[in-house]
């Protein structure tokens, strides 16, 4: 007798998980609904079932990465001191580009002609906005940098994009070391390019009439 079909939110945990999985071993070319349905132990038309096509499978795992790097950023931004946090920010981010680099590619860039986000989709990314938009208010509260914190928000994502980007190609050295020396050189150049400074006297530059 067959097996009675069960499409429970239970099967697309795993159908996702399978994905994210399939996605992180093998890059986008190893994300086929075919191997996906095979690690989950389920058929390929219930994959669809539950997705209605690739470009809606693609869509879930695009909301998945940002839940997931969401959870990373919680995890591992601890630090009291403010500054300390925001450096842990940007090396939360640069670990989870590094160690899930073609999850990153799904949020981040355009991989696949099956899922081209749109407004609503990039609301995806709001939680992990959020989190790191409180992280730089609470350093300008701190007086540790100054300037808007949603400005300073992108910057901080730009940099760790850029970085990691640079990072995935081999383009930002060729021992450990000098990578890890780039990261921390460009974390703090912008974070003592945004440091508050105290304001300029009479017949300083900036403070003169030129």
């Amino acid at each position: 007798m067959p097996r009675h079909k069960q499409r429970t939110s239970e099967l697309r945990d795993r159908v996702l998980a399978a994905a994210v999985a399939a996605l992180t071993a093998d890059g986008v070319a190893g994300l086929t609904t075919r191997r996906v349905a095979h690690d989950a132990q389920t058929s390929t038309p219930a994959v669809y079932e539950l997705f209605g096509d690739k470009g809606g499978l693609i869509r879930a795992i695009f909301f998945e990465g940002f839940r997931m790097l969401r959870r990373h950023l919680e995890q591992t931004v601890r630090a009291d001191d403010e500054r300390t946090a925001l450096q842990q920010t940007i090396a939360a981010l640069r670990t989870f580009m590094r160690d899930s680099p073609a999850l990153a590619r799904v949020m981040f860039e355009r991989p696949f002609a099956d899922f081209d986000p749109g407004p609503d989709d990039i609301e995806a990314g709001a939680s992990v906005r959020e989190f790191i938009v409180d992280r730089v208010r609470r350093a300008l509260d701190a007086r540790i940098i100054e300037g808007d914190p949603t400005d300073i928000a992108h910057l901080l994502i730009g940099l760790a994009l850029g970085l990691a980007a640079q990072e995935a190609a081999g383009w930002l050295g060729t021992s450990q070391a000098s990578v890890n020396r780039r990261w921390s050189l460009g974390a703090e150049a912008l974070l003592n390019g945004l440091r508050q400074h105290p304001p300029a006297g009479p017949g300083s530059p900036a403070g003169g009439d030129a």
